[in-house]
């Protein structure tokens, strides 16, 4: 498996029934997005947040978000989150905040 399946769930179901929300197999994992525009997702390192370059460093400031990087190439605007981070709806709840606030004013794709 590319991608812990629990980790799916979780995101899966804190975003239930999102109007515009598809899912896309990216990354070796799979990715959610909000009328094509890409907002989260998971794959082998745990999980990704896209919460806006003017975001990041506010959301660094949580337990356990960290720098997103994919084979060493750092993704602006992303963190990412791994197992204590999901288990944390709190923190959940505020990376998925500043994600919808930044995707959400984009045109569709």
């Amino acid at each position: 498996m590319a991608y812990d399946e629990r980790h799916y769930e979780i995101m899966a179901e804190m975003l239930g029934a999102t109007e515009g929300l598809s899912e896309k197999k990216m990354f070796g994992g799979v990715c959610f997005l909000l009328h094509g525009n890409m907002l989260c997702g998971v794959f082998r390192m745990g999980g990704m947040v896209r919460v806006g370059k003017h975001n990041v460093e506010e959301a660094l400031t949580l337990d356990g978000a960290e720098p997103m990087d994919m084979n060493g190439r750092k993704m602006g605007g992303f963190v990412r989150i791994e197992d204590p981070v999901f288990d944390d709806e709190d923190t959940m709840q505020t990376l998925f905040g500043m994600a919808f606030s930044f995707v959400a004013p984009m045109p569709p794709k």
